[in-house]
């Protein structure tokens, strides 16, 4: 009789030191652990700025980690560089009852140059702390406070940090000590969010509690898009040892480019006499582009410094040009400073890269936004875009990485947003022709030509790079619906003028049809059927957008075997409505026992509210169901 009165005493003992715990994980509310991985308890940011060249952010953030997968949530790093001075840095880890478990004081952190081996960047450096967890769920609480200078880069704030986390309460509080410094906040996505405003004489803050966690759903817009976040400025700032004043992109390109880069596009004498007989006899200042980005692609490693860490200033060209290493600014105007000694205009550009497209605000300036820096040529009332970071980029080629989003080009008359290069559609081109032969076992063999354009190419050409080994995995896992597939060869050409990715490839494969009796079962289209059907949702929330829509052209010969005949043949079909069309075709060629298929799928660039997406789920349902119908051979 003992034992069962057991259980409700412990539970009532850990209930009652749960509640002298700090941030106890097992009494959470159930509306923020529903589609969460890591639940924020706080985060809190409070912003001082003192003067234009004085600026305190102390922060606190409380993570409670449910999962393996909430790990990311629990931030245990800080970067910095010479204008950032930190004054406070500590974790203190939680177990699931709340108890102090570990306490981390800045001494323990890690100190590193974030780019080791470059002397060029020993002063971008980070102090970070690698904790294991040994159970779930934990708490990690990070606290920390940093003084700098540099006023013009005011950190954003997002009330949700990303998919899966949500948040219990979200403070946000800037404090001025003069009326010239006041703020401008600019406000995104907060129309039907719940958040408290209040503002003082001398302070602007945002209160929010109680953030249900956001469920990533298939082909969701990405997550800065959506989330409710504040960007702030102010218009009197200094950053980097300059001062300056803007209220709009002109004013910040002209500062940026008369403070920041000024100077630093200076070469030695040598260097231009090199440049300049690179393209000796060349008159066209494309063709003299050209030359220039395949030399600098040739002659220059590539560091990875963000902006948010080293800052918007490059590294003079003079010493790129020595160390022949740089970031993406240091590239991008070491680029620049030699299309300048050879007559040829560039401007510096700054984007926010990524594979989601993230655009810069048309009304907002400020030195925050952007993550990567490129170059742009202005050539007969057309902008080329060079990712100056690549070695293996074509000319005028950015790929998914920066393309189609709004960026900061810093022209001498002053900043300006232009979109870069929009690969959309039919510029997103793929054909497969292929020619097979299919013998009485079920085993196919033949060749294939695959042509790729656009982001197509993005995803093709960098096989040229690979070793064979990994070459043929690639193969095999893009067609991974053939059986026992055997890459028997395979011929590259990368036409990096047009911008084109040519493969031949030649190929073997047993079992891939099904022999029953008689009869054959086999699928025509044996090299582009991929179709994913997107994930279903009782009750989706979120709207979904195609970003970039493709077309892609498949046809295929079919050598039928000696003493087959067909006895199915798929119908032809056409689908047409708002997301693109499909057309398919098969034909029965008796003269030469052939079957020629013949598909054609365009699927168009859009951005859908919630309420269409079952019917675009159901076009593509549609779509794989007819990819996947069968032709059916019988004996004669």
């Amino acid at each position: 009789m003992r034992l069962p009165l057991l259980f409700p005493l412990l539970f009532i003992s850990f209930f009652l030191n749960a509640q002298d715990s700090n941030y106890p994980a097992l009494f959470l509310n159930e509306d923020l652990t529903e589609m969460a991985n890591a639940v924020v308890r706080l985060d809190r940011m409070d912003i001082h700025i003192f003067s234009s060249k004085k600026m305190t952010v102390k922060s606190k953030q409380v993570v409670t980690v449910l999962n393996r997968a909430g790990d990311q949530h629990a931030r245990t790093a800080l970067g910095y560089d010479g204008s950032k001075n930190i004054k406070n840095l500590n974790v203190v880890v939680y177990d699931a009852a709340g108890r102090q478990i570990e306490k981390i004081k800045k001494k323990d952190f890690r100190d590193v140059n974030i780019v080791d081996g470059f002397s060029l960047y020993n002063d971008y450096r980070k102090l970070y702390y690698n904790y294991t967890p040994i159970n779930y769920p934990y708490t990690v609480e990070f606290n920390y406070e940093y003084e700098t200078s540099d006023t013009g880069a005011i950190p954003s704030w997002y009330f949700l940090g990303g998919f899966f986390a949500s948040v219990e309460k979200s403070f946000y509080s800037i404090t001025y000590a003069e009326p010239s410094l006041r703020p401008i906040i600019h406000e995104k996505n907060l129309e039907n969010f719940k958040f408290e405003k209040n503002e003082t004489n001398n302070s602007i803050s945002y209160l929010a509690n109680n953030i249900p966690a956001v469920k990533r759903e298939s082909m969701s817009p990405s997550f800065k898009r959506i989330t409710p976040s504040l960007m702030t400025r102010i218009k009197n700032f200094h950053y980097k040892g300059f001062d300056g004043s803007v209220d709009n992109w002109a004013e910040l390109g002209s500062w940026v480019g008369n403070k920041l880069l000024s100077g630093r596009d200076e070469l030695s004498p040598e260097t231009i006499a090199k440049a300049k007989a690179l393209v000796a006899g060349v008159e066209d200042n494309l063709e003299k582009a050209k030359i220039i980005y395949k030399y600098v692609q040739e002659n220059t490693r590539y560091v990875s410094v963000q902006i948010g860490i080293g800052g918007l200033q490059p590294i003079a060209a003079v010493e790129v040009d020595r160390v022949k290493y740089g970031d993406c600014k240091g590239l991008s105007n070491y680029t620049g400073a030699l299309l300048k000694a050879v007559g040829v205009t560039a401007y510096y550009a700054v984007v926010e890269a990524g594979n989601d497209k993230v655009d810069f605000e048309d009304d907002f300036a400020d030195l925050a936004q952007g993550n990567h820096v490129i170059l742009c040529i202005p050539y007969n009332d057309k902008y080329y875009w060079l990712d100056c970071t690549s070695q293996i980029l074509p000319f005028g080629y950015i790929g998914s990485f920066t393309d189609d989003r709004k960026v900061m080009v810093v022209k001498p008359d002053g900043g300006e947003i232009i979109t870069t290069t929009a690969y959309v559609n039919e510029d997103n081109y793929q054909s497969i022709i292929a020619t097979y032969e299919l013998k009485p076992d079920g085993s196919i063999s033949g060749q294939t030509e695959v042509v790729t354009k656009g982001s197509k190419y993005n995803s093709h050409f960098r096989l040229e790079e690979e070793t064979e080994v990994e070459i043929v995995r690639q193969i095999k896992n893009r067609w991974s619906s053939i059986n026992n597939l055997t890459v028997v060869n395979y011929h590259f050409e990368n036409n990096k003028k047009d911008v084109v990715f040519n493969e031949n490839i030649s190929f073997s494969a047993t079992n891939y049809a099904s022999t029953s009796g008689e009869r054959i079962f086999f699928i025509a289209n044996a090299f582009n059927n991929r179709n994913i059907i997107p994930d279903r949702y009782r009750n989706r929330k979120l709207p979904f957008e195609i970003q970039r829509g493709y077309l892609e052209e498949d046809n295929s010969t079919i050598r039928l075997p000696e003493g087959y005949v067909v006895e199915t043949l798929p119908s032809t079909k056409k689908i047409e409505n708002e997301f693109g069309v499909y057309t398919v075709n098969f034909e029965r060629n008796e003269e030469s026992n052939t079957v020629n298929y013949e598909r054609r799928f365009f699927l168009k660039k859009g951005l859908y509210p919630k309420e269409k997406y079952k019917d675009y789920r159901d076009f593509r349902k549609e779509v794989a169901s007819i990819d996947n119908a069968p032709i059916v051979l019988l004996k004669e």
